[in-house]
């Protein structure tokens, strides 16, 4: 597992971009992140790529209104030429990184994709956070968990998702 954070944000970005193509026609299901659905999980992480990254670098690409994948495939094409450039090391990719990861459930869920985070990646972002995220107001208070649970579990709960979320009936 490359620990680079430019090259591990890519590879992130890159497992993102499987839901987004599992995705068509689903854009509108409910995600386990009560703020948004399928369509408004991507805008929010492409919306987070342009502010703190792209737009300052001067690489906000032209996206197509309405074709959800391709405005995915053109931010990860300009992100990967963002993260070329050394000094960029000092926008907090990590954390950006951790949340596109959990966007990616959340996403994967929605539509129904695989939603299996890679165990490395999910150990890397759970240890050393906080007991509880919820004080930040980017996530729910965490939920509750066996001990025996996998890590992958273990990290989303601890930012306030349900593991267990499934699609509500009609939309699975």
């Amino acid at each position: 597992m490359d620990t680079k954070p430019g090259r591990l944000h890519l590879a992130v970005c890159r497992r993102f971009g499987d839901p987004v193509r599992s995705a068509d026609g689903k854009w509108d299901r409910p995600t386990p992140c009560n703020a948004w659905d399928a369509r408004g999980v991507l805008e929010h992480v492409i919306g987070f790529h342009d502010v703190l990254l792209l737009r300052p670098l001067g690489l906000k690409p032209q996206r197509p209104r309405h074709d959800p994948q391709r405005r995915w495939e053109l931010t990860v094409d300009r992100l990967k030429e963002a993260l070329d450039r050394e000094w960029v090391i000092d926008v907090p990719l990590p954390h950006l990184t951790r949340d596109v990861l959990v966007h990616t459930w959340d996403l994967a869920r929605a539509v129904g994709a695989d939603d299996r985070l890679d165990p490395g990646w999910c150990t890397m972002f759970f240890e050393g956070l906080p007991e509880n995220s919820s004080g930040s107001g980017m996530f729910a208070a965490p939920v509750a968990v066996d001990d025996d649970a996998d890590i992958q579990s273990k990290l989303l709960a601890r930012l306030g998702r349900d593991p267990s979320w499934q699609p509500p009936n009609g939309h699975l």
